[in-house]
C-alpha cells in the first residue's frame, strides 16, 4: 500500500524544506531498530520544529488514515519505533524540537521539548545547580520524548523513580491534530483524571508528546561510589537494606553484576580493571548522593561497609577516590551489553520481581534455562534496588547463533511463565513495542487488555498512531 503523492506533497509543505528527509541514504537510519530485529520502509521522514507543525501533520494523516510512527533516538530494545515493511506509514522525528522552554530553579522544574537529548536535559538542569536524575547508558543519544513514551527506567530509579515519577505535565498532540496542553509545573493538581499518565509509557500509540514539565532535584555535593564483592544476591539484598537504613534512603544506585559479566567486560572492553584484589561470584556497584558533609559521610559509609565485611555480609569493597575511578567503576557496569555482543547471539529478558524475591528468582530461572540449554552462558545483571533484572543468556561456546536462537521461544516461555508465578513483570523498563505484543496479551489480565483497547479506540479511532505496536 503506497501513500498518496498529494498527501506527501502536503506534508512536505507543512514542515518546509528543512523539515523532511526522502532520500534513501537519509531515511535508512530510521528503518532499522537498535537491535536490528526489524526492518521497515517509508517514503518520508518528517522533522517538524514546532508543536503547530506536528499538529498539522497529525491532522492530515488522520484524515487520510495514514499511520504515523514517532521516533526519538532509536535506542529502544523492542522495535517500538520502526515503520512497517510495506511502506504505508510515515516516520515522525522530533529531533528538531530540542528547546528548553523554561527553567525555574526555585520551583525545581523545567519545561523541555521532546527532541532534547537526555544529556542536554541533564546539562540544562546542572546549569542552574539542579539535577535531572534520569540516567541511562544511551543518554548521549536517546531523546526525552522516547524516554517519556517508554517510561524509561535507568540506574537511579531506586531513589528517584521511573520517568513517570519525574514528570509533572505534558503537551501532547492527539491523533486528530488537537493539542492537549497540560504543561502545568505543579506538584498538586487534582482537577479530574490524570491524563498525563495515559501517554507516559504508551509508546506513541495514543498521541505525540511534544514537551514535558520535568521535576528537578538538588544536586548532591558529592557521591560515594563503591564496588563491592560478595558471595550471592541474597547478601546483596541485605546490604541494600542496611545502607538504605543507614543513609536515610540516600542510595541512588545499586547494580548487581555477576562474575560472568565482569569477566566479559575485562576480556573485551579496553581500559578496564577489577577494582578488587580477588574475584568474587557477585558484585554490586552502588552510589550514595551526599549533602554538604561529604567527607564525614564518606568516612561513615566506609566504616559501615567495613562492619558489613566483618559480619560476613560482604567479602570486599573499594571506594572510588577520584572522579576518574568513579567513571571506571561505572564503565564496568555500562559496557556489559557491549561485552556480551562479542560472544555471539543472546536471548534477553527485561523482567522484574520484588527485590526480596530476586535472589530466589535468579536460582530458579537459571535452572530452567539449563534444562533447555545446558551450556548456555547466563549473564543476569541489573538494577537490584528496584527488582529489575536483565536476565540474558549467551550462546554456548560450541554452538552457532542460528542454532542457539532456535531455543528462544522455549527459553522465553520458561522465564516468562516463572515471572508470572512470581507476580512480576515481563517488561520492567524496555516496553512492549512490536517484540512483546503477544506476550502482553498472554500475561496481562484480560480486563486490563480490554481497558487498554478501549482507551486506544477512544483516542485513536482510525488507528494511525504507531500501528502494530503494544496492542
Amino acid at each position: 500500500m503506497s501513500i498518496n503523492s498529494s498527501l506527501l506533497a502536503d506534508l512536505r509543505r507543512a514542515v518546509g524544506p528543512q523539515g523532511y528527509l526522502e532520500q534513501a541514504a537519509d531515511i535508512e537510519p530510521f528503518l532499522v531498530d537498535h537491535r536490528k530485529l526489524y526492518r521497515g520502509a517509508t517514503p518520508l521522514v518528517l522533522r517538524p520544529d514546532s508543536t503547530e507543525q506536528v499538529s498539522a501533520i497529525m491532522r492530515m494523516c488522520n484524515e487520510a488514515r495514514v499511520g504515523v510512527v514517532p521516533v526519538g533516538g532509536n535506542t529502544g530494545y523492542c522495535g517500538g519505533a520502526t515503520p512497517s515493511e510495506d511502506g504505508s506509514q510515515i516516520v515522525l522525528s522530533l529531533a528538531r524540537m530540542r528547546r528548553i522552554r523554561a527553567i525555574d530553579p526555585l520551583n525545581y522544574t523545567m519545561i523541555a521539548e521532546a527532541g532534547c537529548v537526555l544529556a542536554e536535559v541533564q546539562a540544562a538542569a546542572a546549569s542552574v545547580d539542579r539535577l535531572f536524575p534520569m540516567s541511562l547508558g544511551s543518554e548521549g543519544s536517546c531523546q526525552l520524548g522516547g524516554n517519556l513514551s517508554t517510561n524509561a527506567g535507568g540506574t537511579a530509579v531506586l531513589r528517584y523513580g521511573m520517568m513517570r515519577d519525574l514528570i509533572l505535565g505534558l503537551e501532547v498532540v492527539l491523533p486528530d491534530g488537537r493539542v492537549l496542553d497540560s504543561l502545568k509545573p505543579l506538584r498538586k493538581d487534582n482537577t479530574g483524571y490524570d491524563l498525563r499518565n495515559l501517554f507516559l509509557g504508551a509508546e506513541g500509540t495514543l498521541g505525540v508528546i511534544t514537551a514535558a514539565a520535568c521535576k528537578l532535584f538538588s544536586r548532591p555535593a558529592s557521591n560515594v561510589t563503591a564496588f563491592v564483592g560478595l558471595t550471592d544476591p541474597q547478601r546483596a539484598v541485605s546490604l541494600l537494606s542496611r545502607l538504605r537504613t543507614f543513609t536515610g534512603d540516600a542510595v541512588s544506585t545499586f547494580e548487581l553484576i555477576p562474575r560472568t559479566a565482569l569477566e566479559l567486560v575485562l576480556e573485551y572492553i579496553p581500559n578496564t580493571a577489577n577494582p578488587l584484589d580477588q574475584r568474587h561470584d557477585w558484585y554490586v556497584l552502588l552510589e550514595i548522593g551526599m549533602g554538604r558533609q561529604a567527607e564525614s559521610m564518606r568516612e561513615a559509609i566506609e566504616a559501615e561497609l567495613a562492619a558489613a565485611m566483618e559480619q560476613g555480609e560482604i567479602s570486599d569493597a573499594a571506594l572510588a577516590s577520584s572522579e576518574a575511578q568513579r567513571e571506571m567503576f561505572w564503565r564496568l557496569r555500562e559496557t556489559i551489553p557491549e561485552a556480551q555482543r562479542h560472544i555471539g547471539a543472546s536471548i534477553k529478558h527485561d523482567v522484574s520481581v520484588t527485590t526480596s524475591e530476586l535472589p530466589r528468582f535468579i536460582v530458579e530461572a537459571s535452572q530452567l534455562v539449563r534444562n533447555i540449554s545446558p551450556k548456555g552462558r547466563i549473564v543476569s545483571y541489573g538494577h537490584l534496588g528496584d527488582g529489575n533484572l536483565h536476565f540474558n543468556i549467551s550462546r554456548p561456546i560450541d554452538s552457532d547463533d542460528e542454532s542457539f536462537l532456535r531455543l528462544a521461544p522455549n527459553i522465553n516461555r520458561a522465564v516468562h511463565d516463572l515471572i508470572a508465578r512470581y507476580g512480576g513483570s515481563i517488561s520492567a523498563e524496555h516496553g512492549i513495542g512490536r517484540l512483546k505484543r503477544e506476550e502482553l496479551v498472554r500475561y496481562e489480565p484480560p480486563v486490563a487488555i480490554e481497558v487498554m483497547r478501549a482507551i486506544k479506540q477512544a483516542l485513536d479511532p482510525n488507528g494511525i498512531m504507531n500501528p502494530g505496536k503494544v496492542l
